[in-house]
């Protein structure tokens, strides 16, 4: 049997659609369908029954799957070993990374990171799903904010502070808050459909908050900054993402001399995996990016005027 009729079987059987894993794959479907009937063929028998709306495992290939992520697993392993002893990151590196991330901090080091990592080929899924890594198609998996209990492996990459945002135009019509108490009085939008809690620690130590209620929600932070610039009210940013909006004047940070609340970034990989030389690199090159950011940020943003 064939690893990559293997690869492209597992895949259909993880996402129950040809369609589907020919795009996380990179292949044509006709090429990943030609994989599914050479194994079927090979086997002599069928492992995928097919309808027109729907695709399901037969018990046949219920049975196969289990080895077959065994033997890409091994494979890979292999390949792994030989890449880590012969010293020279090589492959496909597929990475699954939010989109904000993905602008705002990762994309910009990819060229530098590409030009000295020739035999390295990146595959950025950017999405904001959870997934699962032993069984999805991903080396590395990088998330923001709280992480679930599970079996991956957690490099802490960066913190991000969270900047208080509006627009001069909103401030100008509404008046700017002195105070952390004064936002109950604005149009506060929030990234999440719940209660929420925003906090301030002053230089003085004290920790002043204020209730966010479930009001307009953007859960995006790039749509966010959009709705923000335009002046529909209060939100929060990344800090990443707020930071040219507000040298540039299209946003004003309030309360920018308090501590505001922070968010952790993580890069995970499965426990089960060794942690492969491309996988490595990766993720020295991007801590040693984000590390540069945060030397070269001033420390003093423009404020709103009196």
């Amino acid at each position: 049997m064939d690893v990559d009729d293997l690869r492209a079987f597992a895949r259909i059987a993880d996402l129950l659609s040809v369609s589907a894993a020919a795009r996380t794959l990179g292949r044509p479907k006709s090429s990943v369908s030609r994989s599914l009937a050479r194994l079927e063929a090979e086997l002599g028998l069928a492992l995928v029954e097919r309808s027109t709306r729907h695709l399901r495992l037969t018990d046949a290939g219920t049975l196969l799957l289990p080895h077959a992520r065994r033997i890409i697993t091994d494979v890979e392993e292999a390949v792994t070993a030989i890449g880590n002893y012969a010293g020279s990151p090589r492959g496909t590196l597929t990475i699954n990374v939010p989109f904000t991330f993905a602008v705002g901090l990762l994309a910009p080091m990819l060229p530098t990171f590409l030009t000295r990592y020739p035999d390295v080929r990146v595959v950025l899924d950017v999405e904001n799903r959870l997934i699962d890594l032993p069984v999805e198609a991903a080396d590395l998996v990088i998330r923001i904010g709280t992480l679930p209990d599970s079996d991956f492996v957690a490099r802490h990459l960066a913190r991000i502070e969270l900047w208080t945002c509006a627009s001069p135009a909103y401030l100008a019509e509404r008046g700017a808050p002195s105070t952390v108490a004064d936002l109950s009085r604005h149009v506060l939008l929030s990234a999440f459909d719940r209660l929420m809690t925003w906090s301030y620690r002053q230089p003085g130590g004290q920790v002043e908050q204020v209730d966010v209620r479930p009001g307009n929600v953007v859960p995006e932070p790039t749509a966010m900054r959009t709705v923000l610039v335009g002046g529909a009210g209060i939100g929060r940013l990344p800090d990443f993402l707020a930071r040219e909006a507000v040298s540039t004047g299209a946003l004003v940070r309030l309360f920018p001399e308090a501590a505001e609340d922070t968010v952790d970034v993580h890069a995970l990989y499965p426990s089960h995996r060794s942690l492969s030389s491309k996988v490595r690199v990766f993720i020295d090159a991007l801590i040693r990016h984000l590390a540069v950011i945060r030397a070269q940020d001033a420390s003093d943003v423009p404020a709103h005027a009196e």
